[in-house]
């Protein structure tokens, strides 16, 4: 009987372990593609005009003597100062109480009810007491500072700039990466190429990293089981 149990244990682990190889290479493959998103744009190619014997400026050539060298265009790069800072705390209380009875008073016969020794026997209460108590409390606080240097993916037609980027960097035995993409005002970007993230509209940030480091720092996947919001248990 053993004998027969054995091979079909074996084979369940070796289900499980293939299934858990590819889910990892899954996810590490998700991140990649997720990624892509984030390439730098890479500015248009403009057509060749054909310069008139004797012009100093060719027709259809943008020249600007007084504008700053700042990024506006599809694929000039723009550099973002990473300011994020969040604290959120909140706790609720939550108190409630029901009280409820019904009396049901017995049958009579003859104006009489029916008694035992002098006591109704047919009488009857119905009483039902219930109570709940309450308490959440929930505090997070996150602090991101760098730099990260992202490209124009697209001008709208207000003149406001798509950006979007990331940044790679390789630490030991394990990878981080930061990633960026929102819009941005002309006039927000500074002289120097540079906007604050505080004024990046509809701003998507993302930290993380890919590793040994990464990986000690999740649970595994039997406690995210267990703790998951749909265990039974």
């Amino acid at each position: 009987m053993k004998s027969q149990q054995f091979p079909s244990l074996m084979f369940a682990l070796a289900i499980a372990a293939t299934l858990l190889i590819s889910g990892c290479s899954m996810t590490d493959r998700f991140k990649e593609d997720q990624g892509r998103e984030f390439e730098a744009t890479w500015p248009e190619v403009a057509d060749a005009t054909q310069r008139e014997p004797g012009a100093l400026y060719a027709q259809g050539t943008d020249v600007s003597l007084w504008s700053n060298v700042t990024a506006r265009n599809l694929g000039d790069t723009l550099t973002v100062v990473l300011a994020e800072s969040t604290e959120a705390e909140k706790s609720a209380t939550t108190t409630a109480a029901k009280n409820s009875s019904a009396t049901l008073t017995g049958p009579t016969i003859l104006g009489r009810p029916i008694t035992v020794n002098g006591t109704p026997i047919l009488d009857a209460s119905i009483g039902n007491e219930s109570n709940f108590t309450g308490n959440g409390a929930a505090t997070q606080s996150n602090k991101l500072d760098g730099f990260i240097s992202v490209t124009v993916a697209k001008r709208l037609s207000n003149g406001n700039l798509l950006v979007r980027g990331q940044k790679w960097v390789a630490i030991n035995s394990g990878r981080e990466f930061v990633r960026l993409q929102g819009i941005v005002r002309p006039s927000d970007i500074s002289p120097d190429n540079t906007v604050l993230s505080w004024r990046v509209a509809d701003a998507y940030i993302s930290y993380g990293g890919q590793g040994t480091v990464a990986n000690a720092s999740k649970p595994g996947w039997l406690y995210r089981f267990f703790n998951s919001p749909k265990t039974p248990f």
